[in-house]
């Protein structure tokens, strides 16, 4: 395994996004005009990309939310690649670089219907908190933060 520090440059992290938005926008249905507007990853500066052998098979993200925390974006593993324990991973590198940064806490949004995703988030130390922003009032979204 490699895991790359990248940003939204990265044609591997990008071809990762392209099947997670197709993942995405089946699961969304009618709202993922809604949910794609706050998904965009033209800006996104810290970005990793894991390889297995070579093959691209799991990113993720964090953005500025606050002075002082992250919000984690666009995690997603190659369903090829599911159920070792990447998204793991993945958090635990975006959690590393973000408190390399000098940021204090993590939030993150995801839908309530992805089971494992939350799974991830929970054993990796994220509790459940009030939706935020964008998300308030959206019933299929939960939100989580860790205080890195």
């Amino acid at each position: 395994m490699h895991i790359l520090r990248t940003d939204s440059t990265n044609i591997d992290f990008q071809k990762l996004i392209q099947s997670l938005d197709s993942t995405l926008a089946e699961h969304n249905g009618d709202k993922d005009d809604f949910f794609s507007q706050f998904n965009t990853i033209d800006t996104l500066k810290n970005c990793i990309v894991v390889y297995i052998d070579a093959i691209p098979a799991a990113c993720g993200a964090f953005k500025p939310f606050s002075e002082n925390s992250v919000e984690i974006k666009r995690m997603f593993t190659d369903p090829k690649f599911r159920k070792n324990g990447l998204g793991s991973t993945i958090v635990k590198e975006l959690e590393k670089w973000a408190a390399e940064l000098n940021f204090k806490k993590a939030v993150l949004e995801t839908s309530q219907d992805l089971k494992s995703a939350i799974s991830v988030y929970e054993k990796s130390g994220f509790y459940r908190i009030p939706n935020y922003g964008q998300y308030v009032g959206i019933e299929q979204s939960v939100c989580y933060e860790k205080i890195l």
